[in-house]
């Protein structure tokens, strides 16, 4: 089997750096699984994008007399939750499918959770969270008209985020209760320490050699045709 070597995030020749995961869909998914995890990816995708509009919209609200914290959490919100959202719930669904473990399946469920929650709340738009949600865009009508049609952007693209996660979240947890998933196999799997590098499922497959393999009887030596009686 040929050496995978790591293809993200792909990065330009001329920096210094090199990829820190292996990606690929096609080659480490189960076909049935592969639009889903796809779709995962393409929320964490859409979600970094959003973070990108909220912080030019929580400028414009600056600039249009709103509070500076607010630009300032928005860029916070862009350069933490940007890595850590494919860190710490895109790369467990990955992982959950492409080896069939519910250690990470459990840790999509309780992080993704969290991330679905906090867009929520993003998506509302507490002043002084640094998200321009519904209430921070309508609420800031009265102050600056132009500022508020571009809060209105973000507010659209966090409803979006929320509702994109939870159908996520909801298809998700239906394929692994279906596959009868449960926290005790998570327990059990972090208990055994198979977690921290648990095998794809093409591994496990090979692994199925020697006296592993069921013994089939040698095939009988028929006479031939002018030998039968």
């Amino acid at each position: 089997m040929a050496e995978k070597v790591n293809n993200f995030p792909p990065l330009p020749k001329f920096i210094p750096l090199k990829p820190c995961f292996y990606q690929n869909f096609a080659d480490e998914i189960p076909i049935d699984y592969q639009f889903l995890v796809k779709r995962i990816y393409h929320v964490w995708i859409f979600y970094c994008i959003t973070l990108a509009v909220n912080l030019i919209s929580c400028l414009a609200w600056w600039i249009g007399g709103g509070s500076g914290a607010n630009f300032g959490l928005a860029i916070l919100w862009l350069i933490l939750f940007s890595p850590c959202g494919y860190i710490c719930w895109f790369r467990p669904a990955y992982k959950a499918f492409r080896s069939d473990s519910s250690f990470n399946f459990m840790a999509f469920f309780f992080i993704f959770g969290a991330q679905f929650l906090l867009t929520v709340l993003q998506a509302i738009g507490f002043s002084g969270w640094g998200a321009c949600g519904w209430l921070a865009a309508i609420t800031f009508f009265s102050t600056s008209v132009a500022a508020a049609v571009f809060m209105l952007f973000p507010a659209i693209m966090f409803t979006m985020s929320a509702v994109a996660m939870f159908i996520c979240i909801i298809r998700v947890h239906k394929i692994y209760r279906g596959a009868g998933g449960s926290f005790q196999k998570a327990q059990d799997e972090w208990n055994s320490g198979a977690w921290r590098n648990p095998p794809s499922r093409e591994a496990q497959y090979s692994n199925f050699s020697g006296n592993s393999l069921p013994e089939y009887p040698t095939v009988p030596n028929y006479p031939s045709a002018n030998q039968w009686p």
